[in-house]
């Protein structure tokens, strides 16, 4: 350890956080969290301490180590799998296996919504929040969260007789009605997002004037919730929304520098358009909140007409994003990411003006991830002695520039995340439509069997494979025994 690594590790504080390993050159190596910050960083350089060899490869080469203070240790539960996201450092060898990515879906369209765990987030119209990285701690947390908050785990059945989670609280109580359990899973789901304080006040708001109108057995579970909340507080919590301080993320604070921006964008909406030869054309929008992703605020387009062109598709996307509507129900972006050149960000440029607002608007160009910014219309002030800094040089063109930074840079490493992000999205809701499309033209043609009759099939077994491969009786519980009978056998021909 260098003289000025030692000086650095005495004035680490005694809460909560995450940390960053760092090599020679600034690479991060390595992000993990802590409920101390003090105690569990040191450890990594107290020599007597027992290593296994993949740790001792790690201490032999940081170089430096940074941090961020959160609230609770659990707080950095979400912030630590964003940076693993975002940095790849190699020394997180989970990331090896995309598998151990964990998602917390809930459906909250079914009349009784359960909460499960998936490694493959689907496009199912479900809720995905994620992803994590420490599969335990989540499913640990969840376990504390639904004393307060009661949920399903599996879809209920319909018995006279409560199971054992009822009995000890786990599960919804007999008699409560969907819209109370949906209530209550609303409120599971806002501590996730990370609106504790504004849960908590609430429920004390609630408990008090509960007691003020005498009903005092809905004021002591109140407080029970309340106080079971408070204590989740030294275990559990996931959103990033409240407890971290946006300044201290080198990547938003260097696009700020870089870029010349007023303030920073707490809000970064990712653009990008999927389609095969300009069929089922899709564009996708994430939201990148204080620099992670908000899975909450991603929305899907399908564009109004089947067009084998990009720009229009693009151009398209932004005019209806930025409409009068979308813009009081979303708000508005800070900065506006377009996963593209010049040509895919010009045309959102276009719409951006043509609806009268004035955000910056900037591409990130594949294979050489440069950063293409407009001369006139993207509102931004490229800071050149920023980019000296960051070793990073300009290119000219009639109406752009083009700004190369090393791909190691944590402006690059942030952008690329949500340029991804926009990406998979895009090509998993273009990858639905695809196969609704195959699965209904293999259906059509069948006599009784219309379009309704199609996509209620499709909703119902998912691929054309599941419904030749479902027996006669699932088959006539989907559509009615007349429209069953007519369909076996067509279902059944080589």
């Amino acid at each position: 350890m260098n003289a000025e690594l030692e000086a650095k590790l005495k004035t680490l504080p005694r809460s909560p956080g995450i940390y960053f390993h760092k090599a020679n050159g600034g690479e991060i190596i390595y992000v993990g969290k802590a409920a101390v910050l003090k105690n569990r960083v040191r450890q990594y350089f107290q020599g007597q301490r027992a290593m296994d060899a993949k740790t001792s490869a790690l201490v032999a080469e940081i170089v430096d180590t940074d941090w961020i203070e959160t609230e609770s240790e659990i707080d950095a539960l979400f912030l630590e799998s964003e940076m693993i996201k975002r940095y790849m450092p190699r020394y997180n060898i989970l990331l090896r296996d995309d598998k151990s990515e964990l998602f917390v879906r809930i459906d909250m369209k079914n009349e009784w919504p359960h909460l499960s765990f998936t490694h493959n987030p689907a496009d199912d119209g479900a809720d995905y929040y994620g992803p994590y990285y420490n599969g335990f701690a989540v499913k640990k947390a969840l376990r504390y969260l639904r004393k307060v908050f009661p949920y399903y785990t599996k879809p209920p059945r319909q018995t006279d007789r409560p199971d054992l989670d009822v009995h000890i609280g786990l599960s919804p109580q007999p008699g409560i009605s969907s819209e109370d359990y949906k209530v209550s899973l609303r409120k599971l789901v806002r501590y996730i997002e990370g609106g504790r304080k504004a849960l908590t006040r609430e429920i004390e708001k609630d408990m008090k004037l509960a007691a003020k109108e005498h009903n005092f057995e809905n004021a002591a579970a109140l407080r029970n919730k309340l106080r079971d909340l408070r204590e989740l507080q030294s275990r559990i919590m996931f959103g990033d929304k409240e407890f971290i301080d946006i300044s201290k993320d080198k990547a938003l604070s260097d696009l700020v520098d870089l870029l010349g921006l007023t303030k920073i964008p707490a809000r970064i909406e990712g653009y990008d358009i999927s389609h095969m030869s300009g069929t089922n054309v899709v564009a996708s929008m994430v939201v990148f909140s204080n620099g992670a992703s908000d899975r909450s605020g991603y929305r899907k387009f399908k564009t109004r007409i089947e067009h084998n062109n990009d720009f229009y598709n693009m151009n398209e996307t932004l005019l209806r994003r930025l409409s009068e509507t979308n813009l009081k129900a979303w708000g508005k972006p800070d900065l506006v990411l377009i996963d593209g050149g010049k040509g895919q960000l010009d045309a959102a440029l276009q719409a951006r003006d043509e609806r009268g607002q004035t955000m910056p608007f900037i591409g990130l160009a594949k294979r050489e991830e440069q950063i293409v910014v407009h001369h006139s219309k993207s509102h931004i002030t490229i800071n050149k002695d920023k980019l000296r800094e960051l070793d990073g040089y300009t290119m000219i063109t009639d109406d752009f520039t083009l700004i190369n930074l090393p791909h190691s840079t944590h402006i690059i490493k942030l952008l690329q995340r949500i340029r991804d992000e926009s990406h998979r999205f895009a090509v998993s809701y273009h990858t639905v439509l695809k196969r609704a499309k195959q699965t209904a033209s293999s259906l059509e043609g069948i006599p009784g069997i219309g379009p309704a009759t199609r996509r209620r099939l499709i909703k119902t077994f998912g691929s054309l494979r599941a419904v030749k491969l479902a027996s006669q009786e699932e088959i006539t519980a989907a559509i009615g025994q007349s429209k069953a009978a007519a369909l076996a056998p067509y279902l059944h021909t080589p």
